[in-house]
C-alpha cells in the first residue's frame, strides 16, 4: 500500500453504509488523509446527524436497509439545509446504466465496492477536484 497523503486534513467525511467492514475500510482510509469521519447505518441516522454536522462531502452505500441511498440523496436534494452537500454513490451493483442514475438523482458521482485499499482515496480525489467547492478547498 502506497503512503496515504494527508490532503483532507480538518474536512469532516460522513460515511453512510449498512456494512460494517465496509465502513472500517473508508473511516481507516479517510482518517489517514486527515479527515474526521462520521459514519451512520442507513439514511435515516445520516439525516439524524446532518441536523447536527455539515460534513464537505457524504459516502453514501446505495443498499441500505430503512432507508436507501436512493432515498437518501432525494431526502438532501429536497432540504434547504443539505442540497448542496456532494454526495458520492457507493455500491457493489456496478451495472451498465447504474452510473447515469446516480448522476440523474443528484449524486456527484460514484465509487464501486469493494473499497480498494491502493486505490480508494486516488480514485476518491479524482472525484473531489470535478466539484468545484471541495477543489478549491483542496487548493487551498
Amino acid at each position: 500500500m502506497n503512503k496515504i497523503p494527508r490532503v483532507l486534513d480538518n474536512w469532516l467525511v460522513m460515511v453512510v453504509d449498512d456494512e460494517p467492514d465496509n465502513v472500517d475500510v473508508a473511516r481507516r482510509l479517510l482518517e489517514k488523509s486527515g479527515a474526521n469521519v462520521i459514519t451512520a447505518e442507513n439514511g435515516i441516522q445520516a439525516l439524524e446527524l446532518l441536523q447536527q454536522v455539515h460534513p464537505q462531502f457524504i459516502l453514501c452505500d446505495l443498499s441500505m436497509p430503512e432507508m436507501d441511498g436512493w432515498a437518501f440523496i432525494k431526502s438532501l436534494n429536497h432540504n434547504r439545509a443539505t442540497m448542496d452537500t456532494p454526495v458520492i454513490a457507493l455500491t457493489a451493483h456496478a451495472m451498465v446504466g447504474d452510473r447515469m442514475r446516480a448522476f440523474e438523482a443528484g449524486f456527484v458521482n460514484y465509487i464501486t465496492k469493494p473499497l480498494s485499499v491502493d486505490k480508494f482515496i486516488g480514485n476518491l480525489l479524482r472525484i473531489l477536484v470535478e466539484v468545484p467547492e471541495l477543489k478549491a478547498r483542496l487548493d487551498g
